[in-house]
């Protein structure tokens, strides 16, 4: 009897398992902490829904991205699979019942928010629960020296105290072997257990191309291959500029990003997923969780800061197994624009300390006080007020937040709340009403529960989806009903908020210890230059390059990418790329290092001669230290 293999068939139906996820499952299964490294598309859920439903108690699901979440659980619920999920934004006494739910058996499955973690009330009710094992998603998060490090991942460790017989299922799609290490320090791993999946997409074709128009270029190149795309831009206001660009091209396009209302983001998210839309323009805050298989294009207009972050937005295209690409444009500008976002990213130490300072002078908070207060911050105006750049203010706040002294929330999931002032019998007895405000209320009542006890948060833009009103009429109505006191109506705010940890201190005894600042900038920087390296290597396959970053160096030439092309177009190149090759390794031979100068007596031209010898030391197959050269 193969329980795992049962669970497969009766509640997914696939005839089994792909990849290593056997592995995983059955070491988890088994009670060991297991890390998993896995690509994108490679089926990471199935490694922890699976054990989840074979095991006696709740699986707890640590997870970043609500909207994930929610799909997640919808899907399990289809199933007839006890799952829930707890993030920001929800009633206390739904988040207790959820939570009672999970000690009393009637959930399998617990989605929960890294936040959520630390909080006292989870804390609580975990003491209560039979858990069977503690699965981290994205698991480079916890890592101080991965790409995307968050704080609140930190706490994970703290609840494993609370529960010592529950091992930990960590999952990742992009670690550098240094992560790969620190995932396991700071998760408690009772000892080394790691499961890897090759990263290699032998459908996806990456490409870097250099152009000096790159709206031009995304144009082309979407007018040239078909099918579903998504282009990645830095920033919010390029999502839509460039969504328009394509639209006045001809090309069916929308936008997204992170300050969208929800329901706004679900509807263009699902329009291009039913392929309503072709292209969808996005910030990175798009694609995490996306189950489309059949994009078959993601372009990059701007540089991403790290291969982690690229690998990873790249990855979406061609989940299908069919051919796809990834492509990368850049042009002359762009070494200077990610250098400059070395100090972006970290101002000067003194820059910071003068950010915390003029703070306190904004919120007039005094030395020695402030402690557990928290301020709505409107960085434009701080920064118009102050004479600061708004990015680099942001940069110092993350810090600050990471030195201890503040919490920052540049983005809170601050949705408008309501709750009704007059009885349910009390609203039937209304009349002459206008239109617009008789179909708000029966939206609310139709909609969301315990409306009449306490706020509720809701959804403008699902209220006006769902009364056929527009977004403005819908709150037009709220501002109304909220005047005739029939309801309280809290609007929704998209501003930042900063809370003082621990009382000001004056800025000149601000501290920037070299965890909190040096190291990681040193990394930063490191990942830049490691992202400048692949835009310029064009004598090494793109996917041994990125291979290569991630620890797999046994790999072949992908035979697709834009630098594998070339050499397959230049015959004469390609073959005096190997003489070259050849020449040096002969040299090398002996086994004694070498002056570089040595290499001279190679006969091939200078630029073939420095590209075979790049290629062999990427390769590993030659070393090169202080002028000297020799055969690994």
């Amino acid at each position: 009897m193969d329980k795992y293999l049962d669970i497969l068939h009766e509640y997914w139906g696939y005839p089994d398992f792909r990849g290593i996820q056997r592995e995983i499952i059955e070491s988890i299964g088994s009670g060991k902490d297991t890390l998993g490294l896995m690509p994108t598309g490679g089926g990471k859920s199935l490694t922890f829904q699976v054990p989840a439903l074979t095991q006696k108690g709740v699986c707890i699901v640590i997870s970043p991205l609500i909207s994930l979440m929610k799909d997640q659980v919808d899907h399990l619920r289809q199933k007839n699979i006890g799952a829930a999920a707890i993030y920001s934004g929800m009633r206390r006494d739904d988040i207790v019942a959820t939570l009672e739910n999970c000690i009393f058996g009637g959930i399998k499955i617990l989605y929960i928010s890294p936040e959520r973690v630390g909080s006292d009330l989870f804390k609580a009710k975990l003491l209560h629960m039979r858990v069977s094992f503690i699965t981290v998603d994205e698991a480079h998060c916890i890592s101080q020296w991965g790409y995307d490090f968050r704080p609140s991942y930190l706490q994970i460790s703290e609840i494993r105290k609370l529960v010592p017989d529950a091992p930990v299922l960590a999952l990742t799609a992009t670690a550098t072997p240094e992560v790969i290490t620190d995932i396991q320090k700071q998760l408690g791993f009772e000892k080394e257990n790691v499961f890897r999946m090759s990263f290699e997409r032998k459908n996806l074709a990456y490409v870097v191309r250099r152009t000096e128009s790159k709206e031009a270029e995304t144009v082309h190149i979407l007018q040239s291959v078909g099918g579903s795309a998504i282009v990645y831009v830095r920033s919010r206001k390029r999502t839509k500029q460039v969504a328009e660009l394509l639209h006045n091209n001809g090309i069916s396009a929308t936008w997204y990003h992170a300050g969208l209302e929800p329901a706004e983001k679900a509807q263009r998210q699902e329009d291009w997923q039913n392929d309503k839309i072709r292209v969808i323009v996005a910030t990175n805050a798009f694609g995490m969780g996306i189950d489309k298989p059949d994009v078959r294009l993601v372009i990059h207009p701007d540089a991403p800061s790290s291969i982690e972050a690229y690998f990873q937005e790249a990855g979406r295209a061609g989940r299908d197994g069919k051919k796809s690409y990834a492509v990368l444009l850049w042009n002359s500008g762009d070494e200077r624009k990610l250098n400059k976002r070395i100090d972006d990213t970290f101002p000067p130490k003194d820059d910071i300390r003068d950010v915390y300072e003029h703070l306190a002078y904004f919120f007039q908070v005094g030395v020695n006080s402030g402690a557990g207060s928290t301020f709505e911050f409107n960085i434009d105006k701080f920064s118009r007020t102050f004479h600061f750049f708004p990015i680099r203010v942001n940069s110092a706040l993350v810090i600050l937040q990471r030195a201890g002294y503040i919490f920052y929330d540049p983005n809170p999931e601050n949705l408008s709340r309501v709750k009704f002032l007059l009885t349910r019998n009390e609203l039937y007895r209304l009349e002459n009403q206008p239109y617009s405000e008789d179909a708000v209320i029966t939206s609310l009542l139709r909609n969301y529960g315990g409306l009449f006890v306490d706020y509720v948060y809701i959804d403008e833009s699902f209220v006006a989806k769902d009364s056929g009103l527009s977004r403005d009429e819908v709150y037009m109505a709220l501002k109304a009903l909220n005047h005739k006191r029939i309801i309280n109506f809290i609007p929704r705010k998209n501003t930042p908020l900063v809370r003082y940890a621990v009382d000001r201190v004056d800025g000149t005894d601000v501290v920037l210890s070299e965890d909190v600042y040096d190291k990681r900038k040193k990394q930063f920087a490191k990942r830049i230059a490691s992202v400048l390296e692949y835009l310029k290597n064009e004598s090494v396959c793109r996917s041994r390059q990125l291979l290569a970053y991630f620890g797999e160096t046994k790999s072949k030439d992908c035979g697709q990418c834009d630098v594998c092309i070339s050499h397959k177009d230049n015959k004469e190149t390609r073959d005096a790329f190997k003489d070259a090759q050849r020449q040096i390794l002969e040299i090398l031979d002996d086994g004694e290092k070498h002056f570089i100068r040595d290499l001279y007596k190679v006969k091939a031209w200078d630029s073939v001669l420095d590209e075979a010898l790049e290629y062999l030391v990427q390769e590993e197959k030659v070393y090169v230290e202080g002028g000297f050269i020799r055969k690994a």
